[in-house]
């Protein structure tokens, strides 16, 4: 749908570019497809470096980068701001930006002049909306047959949490799992592309992948999933707390981040910063000169 930036030169240059195709091809040779959130130009950078397949701009930003309590309160303005900074460090992976809350669920129209306002305007190659309800089958349906390609997610679905019973994992019960299972198979018959399974049960991963034809992308749903993503600030440490129980660190740069700032403030305070080398020089006749022109 969008038009991909030149590959600059570099580790990532000889690169091919991600298509939804390429990630059918990737399910059907049991390749794992890895996907991570990013929110601005460096993030995205550091995924292109990675070699990730897909890279969303997810909701979870509002809380990540932008300070919000939940994903419910950011706006359509702000993701879009932070998509098409995403987009100017994506060069191979495939862009996937999500809907926000409000943005969508009101009409067709509204989903898919949303969903346009993404690709046109962002360069998002995808947009992801929540939910297997009814609601939200009937809207993807709307903007596939727009042609923006539309990744579906099921399970826990954050925008909804509250009616959810909070951020806990869904489908630990026979009702709950077949409502997922519906879900998923709506959203797959609507023509989504991909999906993501959030907080699901192994098992009821286990037992539904069978039933999936499209890449199923897991976080905290199991190893059974077609590929798997992490929020760019969990994995990397880039918070307070631990986070989810699906949650894997493999850095802990809040920590680095809080010691640098610190050391610098400290070098300020004591007059150590800035030193000699930290400063630039003038030939002294330039210097002379100067020194005669104030005193005219």
């Amino acid at each position: 749908m969008s038009s991909k930036p030149a590959p600059p030169s570099g580790p990532t240059s000889a690169r091919s570019v991600v298509t939804i195709p390429h990630l059918q091809s990737l399910k059907l040779s049991r390749v794992p497809i890895v996907m991570v959130t990013a929110y601005d130009y460096p993030s995205a950078r550091a995924a292109e470096a990675a070699g990730v397949d897909i890279v969303l701009v997810g909701d979870s930003g509002a809380m990540t980068v932008l300070g919000y309590p939940s994903t419910v309160a950011v706006g359509i303005e702000e993701m879009l701001m932070l998509t098409a900074a995403t987009r100017r460090g994506t060069t191979g992976a495939l862009l996937v930006a999500d809907l926000p809350f409000g943005s969508y669920e009101v009409s067709d129209q509204q989903a898919v002049a949303t969903a346009v306002r993404f690709v046109k305007e962002a360069g998002a190659d995808a947009v992801k909306l929540e939910g297997g309800g009814s609601m939200s089958v009937q809207r993807a349906a709307a903007v596939v047959g727009a042609g923006v390609p539309v990744m579906g997610h099921v399970g826990l679905t954050p925008q909804t949490a509250t009616a959810l019973g909070g951020y806990k994992a869904q489908g630990r019960s026979a009702e709950s799992a077949i409502a997922i299972a519906r879900g998923a198979l709506a959203l797959q018959e609507a023509g989504c592309f991909s999906m993501v399974f959030e907080a699901v049960p192994n098992a009821v991963t286990a037992a539904l992948m069978p039933r999936i034809s499209i890449p199923v992308i897991g976080i905290g749903a199991g190893p059974d999933t077609d590929g798997q993503v992490l929020v760019f600030h969990d994995l990397l440490g880039i918070r307070a707390g631990e986070g989810a129980r699906f949650v894997k660190r493999y850095a802990d740069l809040q920590d680095a981040m809080d010691a640098g700032v610190a050391a610098y403030a400290a070098d300020v305070r004591a007059g150590r910063y800035p030193a000699a080398e930290h400063g630039y020089s003038i030939d002294p006749v330039q210097l002379a000169r100067f020194a005669e022109t104030l005193d005219e």
